[in-house]
């Protein structure tokens, strides 16, 4: 009984990490497809890109966990319209070749949030 609640578990971990590197690759994606359509995003190769995609989900993360809200166009109205077009900007700072100015980040939060809608899956930034 034992090695089928170890065996369960062990499944379960394993399906929460393809699980989350699915969510990683659903919204560099999303990022991606933003900083296309965005005039005044740039992000300048693949690996700010992934830099940009951690950065983004790990300030999403950190905003949820101490505010309870989540940077959804769609998920929380005008404030998470606002906050996502906020972590679209200060991601900037932390990620060399990801430069968006912040009207750019305000359309970007726009069109993040329509790609990220239309797309199968969880993911939200």
């Amino acid at each position: 009984m034992s090695d089928n609640m170890e065996n369960s578990q062990a499944k379960n971990t394993m399906s929460s990490i393809w699980q989350f590197i699915g969510r990683l690759v659903t919204a560099a994606i999303v990022l991606g497809i933003t900083a296309f359509f965005t005039p005044g995003f740039q992000i300048s190769n693949i690996w700010s890109l992934a830099i940009a995609t951690i950065v983004l989900t790990v300030m999403d993360f950190v905003i949820a966990k101490f505010t309870g809200l989540k940077a959804s166009p769609f998920g929380k109205g005008f404030v998470g319209f606002v906050l996502s077009a906020a972590i679209l900007y200060l991601t900037q700072f932390f990620v060399a070749g990801y430069v968006i100015s912040w009207m750019a980040a305000i359309i970007g939060a726009l069109i993040y949030g329509i790609v990220d809608y239309f797309l199968p899956g969880d993911e939200q930034m």
